[in-house]
């Protein structure tokens, strides 16, 4: 009785350290890689954790930054796409990559 009880004791907390170590690498998160502004408007870049697919936060300069009220766009391949968007859509550039 007293060998369950130590063991019991002992290996309990050494699985739940384990189990968090394990969830937490497997745990796919956002992160954000960039931001600016451009004419009206300012943006955070965002990437996902493996890199796959980017997307923008956009803001108006006026508003909060501490504000939720924003708008994100879609998914794009690179970062290099997602800037080329804010660039063409919300900074008013005209990039030969913009399509009219």
């Amino acid at each position: 009785m007293k060998t369950a009880q130590i063991l019991k004791t002992a290996v309990m907390p050494v699985l739940a350290i384990f189990t968090s170590l394990c969830v937490s690498n497997t745990a796919l998160a956002d992160y954000q890689t960039g931001g600016g502004s451009g004419g009206d408007y300012r943006y955070e870049l965002w990437s996902s954790d493996d890199g796959s697919y980017y997307y923008l936060k956009i803001w108006s300069n006026e508003a909060d930054p501490n504000d939720d009220s924003y708008s994100t766009t879609g998914s794009f391949e690179s970062s290099r796409d997602a800037l080329i968007y804010f660039d063409c859509n919300y900074a008013g550039k005209s990039l030969p990559e913009c399509t009219q």
